[in-house]
């Protein structure tokens, strides 16, 4: 039987995102990091305070690397991010379909190998713009092109395989990996949401390997075991939930972005975040390792 949790006032930030995304817990700093891509924002909140910095262009997902730095993902790089910086200053790394500016970064992840993984997609979603690139010791490779709107990208705890989604595809694929956290041979349908006409979108994995799955447009957060099985389904009270992520000192916080782009007016938490204390636990975000000095 599936276990539905109701996230009835459980909201963590009040502040709107147009199309939050990206939620990263710091376990060094103990703060949560997300963003509004469409508003060019990072924002973040820990028992000190709220802050935001404003970038120049869109950035969407991040991995720490340190005590201060964050690893951004944007429309046109990867860069580091100096947290203790009231401006919103970024160093390149490696420059991400910078020659297309039809295309920005989506949903990525740091792999536990230190690497991170950092999805494509059109601004407007244009069909099949979309690609997955992993970034690993300098080096920046693309692993999946053709794809429209990137998302769900996390890890097994064992290391055995990625999964991703391509949202409109309405599958989660599993990608079996080598001992250095690269494919090694092709993707297959994991879970397929076709018959329930659900939309995944940002996904992370627990402790015990459970994939827990932002589904847009439904309200939830679906969880489903390393069979691919429905285990729990957590409700919460805004139509597009756009990727969870857990946190929190103890790391039992199921955190969740949503969107009010396009959002219903009877929508009237379109766009804030969530929180919810779960009996579940998740993984420590993984360390992105950097090759050079930063």
């Amino acid at each position: 039987m599936t276990q539905t949790i109701v996230a009835a006032d459980d909201v963590f930030d009040m502040r709107v995102c147009q199309l939050g995304e990206g939620p990263l817990w710091h376990p060094l700093q103990e703060r949560w990091y997300w963003f509004d891509i469409i508003e060019n924002k990072l924002l973040a909140k820990d028992t000190q305070g709220d802050y935001s910095w404003q970038f120049d262009e869109m950035v969407s997902a991040a991995g720490w690397v340190d005590d201060h730095h964050l690893l951004l993902a944007s429309e046109t790089g990867l860069y580091t991010f100096d947290t203790r910086s009231q401006v919103a200053t970024k160093r390149l790394l490696i420059e991400l379909e910078s020659n297309n500016p039809l295309t920005r970064s989506n949903d990525g992840r740091a792999d536990p190998w230190g690497g991170f993984w950092i999805g494509t997609m059109g601004k407007q979603a244009e069909f099949g713009l979309g690609s997955i690139y992993r970034f690993y010791q300098g080096e920046l490779r693309q692993l999946v092109t053709g794809m429209t709107i990137t998302n769900s990208i996390c890890f097994a705890p064992n290391k055995s395989c990625a999964y991703y989604t391509d949202t409109p595809r309405q599958q989660i694929m599993r990608q079996p990996l080598d001992s250095q956290g690269w494919p090694k041979s092709e993707a297959s349908v994991w879970v397929d949401l076709r018959k329930q006409n659900l939309n995944p979108d940002g996904a992370v994995v627990d402790r015990n390997g459970n994939l827990w799955n932002a589904q847009w447009g439904a309200s939830q957060v679906a969880c489903y075991n390393p069979a691919g099985e429905l285990i729990k389904r957590v409700i919460f009270p805004a139509k597009q939930i756009s990727c969870p992520a857990f946190g929190g000192v103890n790391m039992d916080v199921l955190l969740a972005t949503s969107a009010a782009i396009d959002a219903d007016k009877e929508d009237k938490n379109a766009g804030v975040t969530f929180t919810l204390r779960l009996e579940t636990t998740g993984l420590p975000e993984y360390c992105v390792e950097l090759k050079n000095d930063y």
